[in-house]
């Protein structure tokens, strides 16, 4: 047998062995920034979680907190009547839509728009439903959440809402 035809099967072997390798590190840093990208992505759902619970407490508290609502109930001079000092039906909405950043330096970043809707019941004798929802994003539009707009980039948005 002659000594080149062995010399060509070596250099064929070694770039089938050099093509697989660069192939396999290729994938191996494909999957390893997709995860990175997705675990940077899950942090932000997070934060913005918590800016949207930040919104409704925030909600909640404003229309709670009316002058003319007493929270508690405490003791009252014999023969009055609480129902009259404490009414539920004079608590109030703030001015809907409310849109502000958060300081807490870990919701940097993030915009919370807060609505709220109050409906009373047919013949205004029964209790007041407040709906208050609270929207946060990374990139609101025009200074508020939801943006309509195509944002780019990395876009996350959370909304939460309770009645009570």
């Amino acid at each position: 047998m002659n000594c080149r035809q062995q010399l060509g099967f070596t250099i064929v072997s070694a770039i089938f062995i050099l093509v697989v390798i660069a192939a396999l590190g290729a994938f191996i840093v494909n999957i390893s920034s997709s995860q990175q990208i997705g675990s940077a992505l899950d942090v932000q759902g997070s934060r913005a979680y918590q800016a949207a619970r930040a919104g409704i407490e925030w909600g909640v508290y404003q229309v709670q907190a009316s002058t003319n609502y007493q929270f508690g109930f405490g003791t009252s001079p014999v023969g009055t009547n609480l129902k009259t000092t404490a009414s539920i039906n004079v608590r109030a909405c703030p001015t809907s839509p409310s849109s502000f950043t958060l300081p807490a330096p870990t919701l940097t970043g993030f915009t919370v728009t807060v609505t709220c809707t109050a409906t009373t019941d047919q013949g205004s004798t029964g209790p007041t439903v407040y709906k208050v929802v609270a929207t946060a994003c990374n990139q609101p539009s025009g200074g508020s959440c939801p943006n309509t707009t195509d944002p780019g980039g990395f876009y996350v948005e959370r909304r939460m809402e309770v009645s009570f």
